[in-house]
């Protein structure tokens, strides 16, 4: 990625919906060799969608928590069967298979902190291979755009 390639991807970050000519013009460019250019950042896989922030509190989804999981027995099949589950619920923000003490970092967002128990009652605990589970409720987040310190 060059310079150029970066700046785009910068200004897609800021706003995916402005116009080609727009973001031509942002980065110093002609219309004609942006659109190659995020043609070709798509082909490389570099861009691969093209998504919509929400508010998830306008979702009555106040609460956000980390669920850090152990799973038993410890197999692929396990882990991908767990990891399919999770991520088919429609709490479920984000799930990472990690290192260390805990095998899964599921990120949810629920109405409240009832609703938080409850899922983890109702949706966990059930569930033989998932031998263990703690919660870390996020109070603040801050989310960093991936380009904003690269340099070219």
């Amino acid at each position: 990625m060059d310079e150029v390639d970066s700046a785009i991807v910068r200004e897609l970050q800021a706003n995916a919906r402005q116009t080609n000519r727009d973001l031509a013009r942002a980065v110093g460019i002609a219309p004609s060799t942006c659109l190659e250019r995020v043609r070709l950042l798509r082909d490389r896989g570099v861009i691969t969608g093209y998504h919509a922030e929400i508010d998830l509190g306008a979702l009555n989804r106040h609460v956000q928590a980390f669920l850090h999981l152990q799973v038993r027995p410890m197999s692929r099949e396990v882990i991908e069967n767990v990891k399919t589950y999770i991520t088919a619920l429609p709490e479920v923000l984000s799930v990472f298979v990690v290192a260390g003490g805990d095998d899964l970092l599921v990120h949810v967002a629920v109405a409240d902190v009832d609703a938080l128990h409850s899922f983890l009652m109702d949706k966990f605990s059930p569930r033989r291979e998932i031998v263990g589970f703690r919660s870390s409720v996020i109070y603040q987040h801050t989310r960093n755009r991936v380009l904003d310190e690269l340099e070219p």
